[in-house]
């Protein structure tokens, strides 16, 4: 028994080498805000629906602890997934390619709701991202 009940993702945090590069990313591309700066850090939290994307300078105080910046082999995470309404395919496609992504037609995956059609994408420091829609099937 666990005295407490899991919700939701609540925040990632990303360590990054240009944070400026990374926030146009996410702010452009993926349509985050900049909720809060701490400059201090290194450190910039931002709005992805009802959850946070925190992105960590790799060269500022918070990220030094967590060594050399990822690369091809080695990676902050696999990936992370995010919901997003509506999931127009073809839309996608066209506003991910236009920002320079690499992408591939939708698959049909399973995630929190069930399975539903999603699109992979990768941010300016190679971590993958995908982008899913509403469950097909429960």
């Amino acid at each position: 028994m666990h005295p407490f009940t899991l919700e939701r993702i609540d925040h990632v945090v990303l360590r990054v080498s240009d944070l400026a590069r990374s926030l146009a990313f996410y702010q452009s591309v993926l349509g985050c805000e900049l909720k809060k700066r701490r400059d201090d850090l290194g450190l910039l939290h931002l709005s992805a629906g009802a959850s946070m994307i925190d992105l960590v300078d790799v060269a500022g105080p918070l990220g030094r602890e967590g060594g050399a910046a990822a690369g091809a082999q080695r990676r902050n995470v696999d990936h992370f997934c995010l919901r997003v309404e509506p999931f127009d395919e073809q839309a996608l496609l066209a506003h991910l390619s236009a920002a320079g992504q690499q992408v591939q037609a939708a698959q049909l995956r399973y995630g929190a709701e069930g399975k539903g059609l999603s699109i992979y994408c990768f941010d300016p420091d190679g971590n993958q991202i995908e982008l899913k829609g509403p469950p097909l099937e429960p």
